[in-house]
């Protein structure tokens, strides 16, 4: 496929990480040629640590890619969420309210899965190849220009999946006249750490403090990932593990305090919280999937599947162009995927809201989440409403 002249095939791909990766592997069992590029190395893809919590809509993905063999054994179902709330406890059943329930499958696990997929089928993949522009969308033979190997080259494609995240360069090729974007940065971050400790629940516990929001999480029945809210300008070094543990228990209240287990952090890091979306999410033959078209703060655990949703509906219109002529599809894509996105973003902000303590806020906004609560907590239309946002719709 290389020559001097560069490459061709059908689908050009920006990024690896599971948006990528997935759409490649979509469309190659569909016999759909596809070339991923990806500017970072396979083990600095790998190392990446990011959400864990997949709704019904991922993992059908995922089974639909084939790559759902190590997750129907190692994953944890979840079939209910607590929130905890100055120290009063309320569990959202999901799976009475909703019938459905989601998944603890950890983001770097879905990556290695789908790494191995695309390895074992030869479909090309080039790491340490940074996209540097994409040159003309509109025409029917857009070209991603990349450097790999200490060279310039030209993929030339049908089609271009921007799949390169927020920092990437592949909403860059909307013009400024056509994209819009709407933002909202937060003035607080998540402080997680990682650490070969026992989940201290079952399920997740959403905890909101007067001294802040923290989220008790998981990724297997030995290893926890809990977080707290911070102020941004915090450097790693002013909370040693043994702060950032006693700050994690106070937040989560005595009863669930009593079964933290403490244990030396294998990962700490300091995110950003902001909502972000770019519309459209396609320009010509360009399509924008995942972080690289919408963020969402991690409050409402939405950001991988809404890629991963993204994904699957381009899929479906790339093999309807390809095995039946049809175009539909591909022009709804943009239009369909924000009707998605724009939900997530509302309940991705109301679940931050409710639970992350403002840095202004003053008593009259702590006594109105303190009656968000009160009234989730006697209404069983209020927590359907959560647990029907939570387990998310299936695309």
């Amino acid at each position: 496929m290389v020559c001097e002249a560069g490459m061709r095939t059908q689908v050009g791909i920006i990024g690896a990480g599971p948006a990528g990766l997935l759409l490649g592997r979509l469309l190659s069992l569909n016999g759909i040629e596809n070339v991923i590029l990806e500017r970072r190395s396979a083990a600095y893809v790998l190392s990446r640590v990011r959400a864990g919590v997949l709704e019904r809509g991922t993992v059908e993905a995922l089974e639909e890619a084939d790559c759902a063999e190590r997750l129907r054994r190692e994953a944890l179902v979840h079939h209910g969420l607590q929130i905890v709330f100055d120290n009063r406890y309320l569990r959202i059943d999901l799976q009475a309210l909703t019938g459905s329930s989601v998944v603890v499958y950890g983001q770097t696990e879905i990556t290695r899965d789908l790494m191995a997929a695309r390895e074992s089928e030869g479909s090309p993949t080039f790491y340490e190849a940074e996209a540097t522009k994409i040159v003309d969308p509109e025409s029917d033979r857009p070209k991603i220009i990349f450097r790999h190997a200490d060279r310039d080259q030209t993929l030339e494609c049908d089609f271009v999946a921007g799949c390169d995240g927020f920092h990437g360069i592949s909403r860059t090729a909307i013009p400024p006249s056509v994209l819009r974007t709407y933002e909202r940065a937060y003035p607080f971050g998540w402080l997680g750490v990682l650490a070969d400790v026992k989940p201290c629940s079952d399920e997740l516990i959403y905890a909101s403090h007067p001294r802040g929001f923290a989220l008790a999480s998981m990724r297997s029945p030995t290893r926890s990932r809990y977080y707290i809210q911070c102020p941004l300008d915090i450097q790693l070094d002013q909370w040693p593990d043994e702060r950032f543990w006693e700050e994690l228990k106070e937040r989560l209240g005595p009863d669930v305090a009593a079964h933290v287990t403490t244990g030396p952090s294998i990962e700490k890091s300091l995110a950003p919280i902001r909502s972000f979306v770019a519309e459209p999410m396609r320009y010509g033959r360009m399509f924008l999937a995942g972080d690289a078209a919408h963020i969402v703060p991690p409050t409402g655990a939405k950001g991988l599947n809404l890629a991963a949703g993204d994904v699957r509906i381009l899929a479906r219109a790339l093999i309807a162009y390809y095995k039946q002529g049809l175009t539909d599809l591909l022009d709804a894509y943009s239009t369909q995927c924000l009707t998605h996105v724009w939900r997530a973003e509302r309940f991705s902000w109301w679940m931050t809201s409710f639970l992350h303590t403002l840095p202004e806020a003053d008593p009259f906004a702590r006594k109105l989440q303190e009656a968000e609560f009160a009234y989730l907590a006697r209404s069983k239309a209020a927590q359907t409403a959560l647990a029907e946002n939570y387990v998310g719709v299936r695309h």
